[in-house]
C-alpha cells in the first residue's frame, strides 16, 4: 500500500520554539514508517520554511535542529520552480508533493489559526483545529467568555489592552491596580492573552508588583488577562475527535499537574528537570471526573476544536469546585507530554494516537472538499 506523505512542520515564530523542536523530535520518532513518509519542515526564528532531509534527523530523539543550508521551502505554490536555492511543496504531481500537514508548533505563528489559514488557503489536509477553534483557544480572554456562555464555570477575569494600559498609566492612581485589588484581592494572576507554556505569566502578590507584571506581560501579546487568584489543583484531560464523524469526541482520564515552583510557570515546564511531577490517572473521585470529562467533552465542542486538544482545569482545594482554565489546540507532544501520557493511561498509545490524527485531518479534507463553492441556480 503506498504510504501517506505527512509533512511534519515544526519550529516558528513563537516563544515556543525551542517547545516545539522537542515536540517534533518525539512525533517523528513515534510515526509509523510502515504507514507514513515523513517531509520534516523546519520554521526557523525569522519565519523562514527549511526543508530537511530525515536521516539527518533520525539519531535526534530529544529536539530536533533547524539547518538553515538546506533549500528553502515555499507554500503555497506551484510545483516545479526553478528559482535556485527554493523547493516548492504542493499537492499531486510534485516530487515534494505531500498528502498531509502535521503542524507541530506550540503559541503565536502555529497555534493561533495562523499557519491553519496558509494551509486552508493551500486547500491541504492538516492535523489538528481549524482556523476558529485554533484562534479562539489561544485567545485566554475569548475562549472564557465562550465557555461561559456555554453555561461553564470560569474563574473572574478581566482584561488589559496596550493602549488602555497607555492611556491610564498618565494617570496619578491605576484604576487597573485598583479593580485588580477590589475584585480580587491578593495574589492575582496577569498574563498575556495570546501566550502558551506560561510564557510571560506572574503571580502578583502585591500592589507594588502589578504594574510590572502587566509591563512584562504585555512584552508578549497586545491583550493581558487579570485573573482571581485560587488555591487549585490543575487538572487536565485529553480530548480526541470522534472517528465516527458527528459523534460526541472522545476524553481520557485526567491527570494532574503538581509544580515544585510557586505555579507552573515556564521554568518549571520546561527549564527545572524537578519542576513539577505529574500524577496520571488523578486522584479524583468517580464524579468530580464524570464531571471534569462532560466539561472537556462541552469546551472541545463549544470552541468548534477539531483533530485534539487538551482542556486544563482548575480544581479549588476549599470547596472541590472545578473551573476552566484554558484549552489547548496544539499541546505538547514530547513522549513525556501530558496530552499523549493521558492517552496511553487510556488504553491508546503513542503511535496509534499520531495516525489516528492523521486520519482524522485527511477525513476533514474529504467532507470540505465536497462543499459547494459556488453557486449556481438548479
Amino acid at each position: 500500500m503506498k504510504k501517506i506523505r505527512v509533512a511534519v512542520l515544526y519550529g516558528g515564530r513563537s516563544g515556543e520554539h525551542e517547545v516545539a523542536l522537542r515536540s517534533a523530535a518525539s512525533v517523528i520518532n513515534h510515526l509509523d514508517r510502515s504507514k507514513f513518509e515523513i517531509i520534516p519542515i523546519g520554521i526557523d526564528k525569522n519565519g523562514k520554511w527549511h526543508l530537511a532531509d530525515p536521516a539527518l534527523l533520525q539519531s535526534q530523539t530529544v529536539s530536533l535542529p533547524i539547518y538553515r543550508n538546506l533549500p528553502e521551502v515555499v507554500l503555497p505554490s506551484n510545483p516545479g520552480t526553478t528559482e535556485t536555492g527554493v523547493v516548492a511543496l504542493g499537492v499531486g504531481g510534485s516530487a515534494a508533493a505531500f498528502d498531509v500537514v502535521f503542524p507541530v508548533m506550540h503559541g503565536t505563528n502555529g497555534e493561533d489559526g495562523t499557519v491553519q489559514g496558509l494551509l486552508e488557503l493551500a486547500e491541504v489536509a492538516y492535523v489538528g483545529c481549524g482556523v476558529l477553534a485554533s484562534a479562539v483557544g489561544m485567545d485566554k480572554d475569548v475562549a472564557k467568555r465562550l465557555i461561559a456562555a456555554e453555561g461553564l464555570p470560569v474563574v473572574p477575569s478581566f482584561v488589559i489592552r496596550k493602549g488602555e494600559w497607555a492611556a491610564q498609566k498618565k494617570n496619578l492612581k491605576n484604576l487597573f491596580a485598583m479593580r485588580a485589588e477590589m475584585d480580587f484581592g491578593y495574589p492575582c494572576f496577569v498574563k498575556p492573552a495570546n501566550s502558551g507554556s506560561s510564557v510571560g505569566v506572574h503571580k502578583v502578590k502585591s500592589a507594588a508588583d502589578f504594574e510590572p507584571a502587566v509591563e512584562d506581560a504585555l512584552r508578549f501579546d497586545t491583550k493581558v488577562l487579570v485573573e482571581k487568584g485560587i488555591a487549585a489543583r490543575e487538572i487536565e484531560l485529553s480530548v480526541l475527535e470522534n472517528p465516527v464523524y458527528g459523534e460526541p469526541p472522545l476524553v481520557s482520564v485526567a491527570g494532574e499537574i503538581n509544580p515544585t515552583h510557586e505555579f507552573y510557570s515556564y521554568e518549571a515546564k520546561y527549564l527545572d528537570e524537578n519542576g513539577m511531577t505529574m500524577k496520571i490517572p488523578a486522584d479524583i473521585t468517580k464524579d468530580q471526573l464524570a464531571y471534569a470529562q462532560d466539561i472537556a467533552r462541552r469546551a472541545f465542542a463549544a470552541l468548534e476544536c477539531e483533530g485534539l486538544a487538551r482542556v486544563d482545569l482548575f480544581l479549588d482545594k476549599g470547596d472541590g469546585k472545578i473551573y476552566f482554565n484554558e484549552v489547548n489546540t496544539l499541546p505538547g507532544f514530547t513522549s513525556i507530554s501530558m496530552y499523549p501520557k493521558m492517552w496511553e493511561a487510556s488504553g491508546l498509545s503513542y503511535g496509534e494516537l499520531l495516525t489516528k490524527l492523521i486520519e482524522l485531518g485527511l477525513a476533514r479534507k474529504e467532507r470540505r472538499a465536497a462543499l459547494v463553492r459556488d453557486f449556481t441556480q438548479k
